[in-house]
């Protein structure tokens, strides 16, 4: 649930969107961007390890994980560092640490700020913060960055998923009991004093993932379990803020039942406006790993993308929902195929799930081979937390961020076209498209010298073969040499080619 997002697709481009054939990707009908975001990474700090959980309270972001030091952008592990157990905090705008540095005995798995910005709570393996008993849970001060005293819920073991609304902290994780009293994978405790309340969905296995709609009238839970209360609820629920009953979700019969071949976990949940987005990682070869948009107050299926390559991560910004996964097969989507590579951060549409224009890419680094694991946005940014150790083909460790700062990603350089001539006072001029990461449509421009002959909007993908542009110029003087070159343009970057010359017949 984020109330703060820029808004960047105008109605106009939310109508060109919705009627883009469902065979192709998306590509915003706006200025800018194709999507919210550029591709090119900002300057960030980075981790010496996994970082599992992010969350914005205002200019501050917070990042909990495996780690337990921080280092400057650009330097190897061990240059330029500084100690941060688990947790640390960062400015939203320069990307530089905080003073914020609490010292945990465990790993940070799950970070939560309230709507208010004045708290933020973690989550994990922990059981002491600053030498004091904080059992798998805690909470700070946004304001002085200190521990709040006598907030000290006991949880029995692992909280992996939180969300704050009104004076209500949800939970969910593989603990049995909270302050020593019966509360199976979910509970929840009062923000002010952090009391146990009644809440208890009782589910039967591990909860991964918990959002609230934006009004604050459902919790949607996700992870491994199959039961909510005795009832079979696989997966995915959406359920009372106050008993924890489940509601009808229609759209989580899109999830398989596990079997033999195939158990798929949701592993995130972001909401935002009238929609709940879920995201599954599944066990399994060809087992399902995609993402699904649901209305938030009914549960009724929009959308399904069936991706395969396990979704950790999913953020909703305006009109994109973007994705961190290692998504290697695309194409019931009418997207790349296996074989053309992994693709572990990728953008959708929030109207109907196609893939849209933003390619910028992590390795998959550390055990989970996903890379990217966590996301949190201020609306017009996205950090991104994992276990990769490069971004763009750059070295850059656990932390990463993308903005909407002007300039982007630049379209490939083209290369010099291929001409001929056959035929008197003709020439045949060809080229080939070129990739942008942060736009599909470019507009190129073929020039005879300094003047302008024809001008074409190719749309192009990094796992498609280069399509070729052929064009013939007539009305050139036999026996003259004319040199030709092609400028490539995103809207916003120009690049030129090599010209090539051609003697006419």
């Amino acid at each position: 649930m984020k109330k703060a997002v820029l808004v960047l697709v105008t109605a106009v481009a939310v109508i060109a969107a919705a009627l883009i054939p469902s065979g192709r990707p998306v590509e915003a009908a706006t200025s800018g961007f194709g999507s919210a975001l550029s591709a090119v990474k900002q300057v960030t700090w980075q981790t010496n390890a996994s970082v599992n959980a992010l969350a914005v309270a205002g200019n501050t972001v917070y990042a909990g994980g495996l780690f337990t030091r921080i280092r400057q952008p650009g330097k190897r592990v061990g240059q330029g560092d500084a100690a941060r157990t688990y947790l640390a905090a960062f400015n939203r705008t320069t990307a530089a640490p905080t003073r914020f540095a609490p010292k945990l005995d465990g790993p940070v798995w799950s970070i939560a700020t309230s709507p208010n910005g004045k708290w933020v709570v973690i989550g994990g393996d922990f059981t002491t913060v600053n030498g004091l008993p904080r059992k798998h849970l805690a909470m700070f001060s946004v304001a002085t960055g200190k521990l709040v005293a006598g907030w000290d819920p006991a949880v029995a073991y692992r909280v992996s998923a939180l969300a704050i609304s009104g004076n209500s902290v949800y939970f969910g994780g593989s603990f049995g009991r909270v302050d020593n009293v019966e509360r199976n994978y979910l509970a929840a405790v009062t923000l002010n004093t952090g009391v146990l309340l009644p809440w208890d969905p009782d589910a039967d296995d591990e909860v991964f993932a918990i959002d609230l709609s934006d009004n604050g009238t459902r919790v949607f839970v996700g992870g491994g379990f199959s039961t909510l209360k005795g009832d079979d609820h696989y997966a995915l629920a959406m359920l009372n803020t106050t008993t924890g009953a489940a509601y009808s979700m229609p759209a989580a019969a899109a999830i398989p039942e596990p079997d033999l071949d195939c158990v798929s976990r949701v592993k995130d949940i972001d909401t935002l406006g009238s929609k709940v987005f879920v995201s599954n990682a599944g066990s399994g070869r060809g087992c399902y790993d995609g993402v699904l948009a649901a209305d938030a107050r009914t549960g009724k299926l929009l959308w399904q993308n069936n991706c395969l390559g396990a979704t950790e991560a999913i953020k909703a910004i305006g009109n994109w929902l973007y994705k961190g996964s290692h998504a290697h097969d695309c194409s019931r989507d009418g997207g790349f195929k296996e074989g053309a590579g992994t693709f572990h951060l990728l953008v959708e549409s929030a109207i109907n799930g196609k893939l849209g224009p933003w390619y910028p890419n992590t390795n998959g680094g550390g055990t989970t081979e996903v890379g990217p694991l966590a996301f949190a946005s201020g609306g017009n940014d996205l950090w991104v937390g994992g276990d990769f150790t490069s971004v763009n083909r750059t070295a850059q460790q656990g932390l990463t961020r993308f903005t909407n700062a002007p300039g982007g990603a630049q379209p490939g350089r083209p290369g010099a076209p291929k001409a001929s001539s056959t035929r008197a006072g003709k020439a045949t001029i060809s080229f080939p498209t070129v990739v942008d990461a942060d736009s599909i449509a470019l507009t190129y421009t073929l020039f005879r010298g300094t003047t302008k002959v024809g001008s074409w909007k190719r749309s192009s993908y990094s796992w498609a073969k280069p399509a070729a542009t052929t064009f013939t110029d007539t009305r050139l003087k036999s026996g003259k040499a004319y040199s030709y070159h092609v400028q490539v343009s995103d809207g916003r970057n120009l690049r030129s080619g090599a010209a090539t010359a051609v003697k006419i017949r």
